[in-house]
């Protein structure tokens, strides 16, 4: 794939029908739908078909069942990447699984690592062990989900992408770390930072307020919408931003070396 100065983004937060996939890819169609032709990435909340649901054994999916085929028929649609997570089934375990969909259909999987034991999702599913880092129009990016948030040594930038993601269902309740947590992550990594939560109430009465952002790398704030409504947003990443930056202030070079067992 060519390099890409410019990416276009686009962002989906919305409110999330509790357990009820047909209902939630019916009403992201009719979204991505609206999105301008431009857009080269769409990226939907974490568990957008069902919400942040621990009820795995009635939802999961096989890998290639429903929903990873209509994210492939969104992306042929628009000819632009999408991503999100959803509840997978694969060898008598439960993953919460990060698809990133290529346009012409072909994917990569990132299952999430930091399981949320306050709500005992390590009890349901089973932690993915590897980052990802997708190569997408010459640009590297690193997809995460919700509490990995949290675990910034994880998603240490230590290969140098240009663009990290974060899908949640994070609630209101905690918001504040959510807003200060992303902005740190592009800030300390001199990358993009975007993280896309979900609104609304979910079955177990969590409150979700969204406040979805996306960062440069050095923690301007690019998202000039809404906090708290649904909405979709657009915006276009440059990369020259990025190694301008980078070249001029050295701060990644100076990074601590570990490694992560």
């Amino acid at each position: 794939m060519g390099m890409s100065e410019k990416l276009n983004i686009a962002f989906i937060q919305a409110d999330l029908k509790w357990e009820d996939a047909e209902a939630n890819r019916r009403m992201f169609s009719e979204k991505i739908e609206n999105i301008s032709n431009e857009v080269e990435l769409i990226i939907l909340p974490e568990m957008f078909t069902t919400g942040f649901s621990m009820n795995a054994e009635n939802l999961a999916e096989p890998t290639q069942g429903p929903t990873l085929k209509w994210m492939q028929e969104q992306a042929r649609l628009k000819n632009a990447a999408v991503t999100g997570s959803v509840i997978i089934s694969e060898n008598g375990h439960y993953y919460n699984r990060l698809f990133f969909v290529f346009p012409e259909g072909s994917y990569e999987i990132y299952d999430k690592r930091h399981t949320f034991t306050l709500a005992k999702e390590d009890l349901t599913y089973t932690a993915g062990k590897d980052r990802l880092i997708v190569d997408y129009k010459g640009w590297k990016i690193c997809p995460l989900i919700c509490y990995d948030l949290r675990f910034p040594v994880f998603a240490r930038n230590t290969v140098d992408y240009d663009l990290l993601i974060y899908v949640a269902n994070w609630p209101e309740k905690r918001v504040n770390a959510w807003d200060a947590l992303l902005k740190a992550r592009a800030i300390e990594n001199m990358s993009y930072c975007v993280g896309v939560n979900r609104t609304g109430e979910d079955g177990d009465g969590y409150v979700y307020n969204g406040h979805s952002a996306a960062y440069d790398s050095l923690g301007k704030d690019l998202t000039e919408v809404e906090r708290d409504g649904v909405f979709t947003s657009e915006l276009s990443l440059d990369r020259s931003h990025l190694q301008e930056t980078r070249s001029k202030l050295r701060f990644l070079q100076d990074r601590d070396r570990f490694t992560l067992h």
